[in-house]
């Protein structure tokens, strides 16, 4: 029987673009952000996604909209956000989203991805800016900067392999948890 030829697919990943719905104006501030996207994200009656990719001088290059979930959730994961801010070159990134509800305080799961967010963004050298909540009528929102939760840390990086430490993955976890409430 004769061996079937092994075939590799070849695929390629475009950014598409659609019609615009911003203007070149600089993201200067959370209340700047929220007047360019949040009357949009607070007609949804789900929670929406969207991330704003952002030039060095955060001039909006684009939007995406990563993830359309239910009333009370949305799923979102780093691969999602990053697919468009490395196809547009964005030197930062923005994200938004609105809670239907009006309640504007993150969830536990606001903060997980806003922490991994920000340690990923440094890794990718792409600058997370904010982490903005929306919902009711687009008067309020919740701005992680504001609120001082985020910090763009810098990440030190080993030269020298003797001193390579991947640790426990939980270990690690726990250490920067009991750090955070240690402040």
């Amino acid at each position: 029987m004769p061996k079937k030829a092994f075939k590799l697919d070849v695929v390629s990943i475009r950014l598409v673009k659609d019609a615009p719905i911003y203007s070149d104006t600089k993201i200067d501030s959370p209340n700047t952000a929220v007047h360019l996207i949040g009357d949009i994200l607070c007609e949804m009656d789900r929670e929406v996604v969207c991330l704003i990719n952002l030039k060095s001088d955060n001039t909006p290059i684009n939007c995406s909209f990563v993830s359309m979930g239910a009333i009370n959730q949305a799923i979102v994961h780093p691969r999602e956000l990053f697919k468009t801010a490395i196809l547009s070159n964005a030197a930062g990134m923005l994200l938004l989203h609105c809670h239907p509800s009006g309640n504007l305080q993150p969830s536990k799961e606001d903060i997980r991805i806003t922490d991994r967010l920000i340690h990923i963004s440094e890794m990718m050298g792409i600058t997370f800016i904010d982490h903005i909540i929306v919902g009711g009528d687009n008067h309020q929102y919740f701005s992680m900067k504001e609120k001082g939760l985020i910090s763009n840390p810098s990440i030190y990086y080993a030269s020298d392999y003797h001193v390579l430490d991947f640790g426990n993955p939980v270990k690690v976890m726990e250490e920067r948890e009991a750090k955070h409430k240690g402040r």
